[in-house]
């Protein structure tokens, strides 16, 4: 008997997660986890240029100007060239916002891949491009974005950029980090001079631009590797798994700022906070998606009723559930869990790379 009470007990709390129970709101809040960061180098030529173009790139969370490829140890601005190395920048980026391919796309259009005598104005092999790969994966990845180049027709020398296993970097000097921002005037002159923009308008026209626009954005599911290291134990088995969170006790069912919502594996967008209602289930509800294209339904069968599971398209996440006992205008409910999702607040928008959302929440 106390078998049936029990599995009753759980079937009545699953119905519910996701589904249309209601509970008393609890006092726990969960803290919003970070996934972790992923690293990639490039040598593009002057280390000031390439730092500053890739902290212009949402999803990128820092850019430090350094020396490697060489194998002199502890170069110096005086001394790196003797030893070896390039000037080179090392760009910490969420995967979750940005991919290593969209970063590599960037790398190519403010670059001269077509000259291995160094970039632009500066000349020498301490100035060449190269692409230092960290693990097979961005091997990988590298080649076939390369293979990509080659076949665009952009150019019409040979593409001489190498692909190099990374060993080591060395941060540059204080005085280098940051220099457009720390030395504008001086940067600005440099750069002016260098060529390197003349070029990139000359070769790419409208597509240099450092930011690619929102609808060029490339929204995809990482391999299996890449969700372990980028999703918190709670997030991969919601999203990997088809689990469910705890009602109340999650990052957004109370969350009343104004934004979107993103998926947490891939970034596509998926909800906005306009459309968003207190259900009084303990998860956030919506009306309808933001992005209606982004959104697959599925049948669910799983807890002996048919139900709609909803998963995001590119990311394919188990995002939860939709029922029809929501609110005008649509009579829908869209309950996720929060795990399955990112939230971007609308001053957030435009650095994050969703600017054309921003008009949503503007007055």
């Amino acid at each position: 008997m106390k078998k049936v009470f029990l599995f009753i007990a759980i079937l009545v709390f699953a119905l519910g997660c996701e589904g249309n129970g209601s509970f008393q709101k609890g006092v726990n809040r969960m803290t919003e986890q970070q996934g972790l960061t992923q690293v990639a180098t490039f040598a593009g030529g002057c280390f000031w240029c390439v730092e500053s173009d890739f902290k212009k790139v949402p999803g990128v969370v820092q850019v430090v100007s350094g020396y490697t490829g060489g194998t002199g140890e502890n170069p110096t601005y005086e001394n790196y060239s003797q030893k070896g190395h390039v000037e080179a920048v090392q760009i910490t980026f969420d995967p979750r916002k940005i991919s290593y391919e969209m970063l590599l796309d960037i790398f190519w259009r403010h670059i001269d891949p077509t000259d291995g005598g160094g970039q632009f104005v500066d000349r020498g092999p301490h100035y060449r491009s190269a692409v230092f790969y960290h693990d097979e994966e961005q091997r990988k990845a590298a080649e076939k974005s390369k293979q990509k180049l080659e076949k665009s027709g952009k150019f019409d020398k040979p593409i001489v950029t190498p692909l190099i296993p990374f060993t080591k970097f060395y941060k540059a000097e204080a005085y280098h980090q940051d220099y457009g921002a720390n030395n504008p005037l001086h940067y600005q002159l440099y750069r002016s001079g260098s060529g390197r923009d003349r070029f990139r308008e000359k070769v790419w026209g409208k597509e240099a631009a450092t930011v690619l626009p929102d609808q060029d954005r490339a929204y995809g599911k990482p391999d299996e590797a890449t969700l372990k290291k980028i999703l918190t134990p709670l997030q991969y088995r919601v999203t990997q798994q088809e689990d469910t969170e705890p009602p109340f006790r999650n990052e957004y069912w109370d969350n009343k700022r104004e934004g979107i919502y993103v998926d947490a594996v891939s970034g596509e967008p998926l909800f906005s906070s306009r459309d968003k209602y207190d259900s009084g289930t303990g998860w956030p509800s919506f009306t309808k998606p933001l992005e209606p294209a982004n959104i697959v339904e599925r049948d669910d069968f799983r807890l002996f009723s048919r139900r709609t599971e909803i998963r995001s398209r590119h990311g394919d996440s188990h995002l939860g559930h939709v029922f029809h006992d929501g609110p005008k205008p649509t009579g829908l409910r869209y309950c996720m869990n929060s795990a399955a999702l990112r939230f971007i607040p609308k001053e957030d928008l435009e650095k994050e790379g969703y600017g054309r959302y921003a008009g949503m929440f503007k007055p």
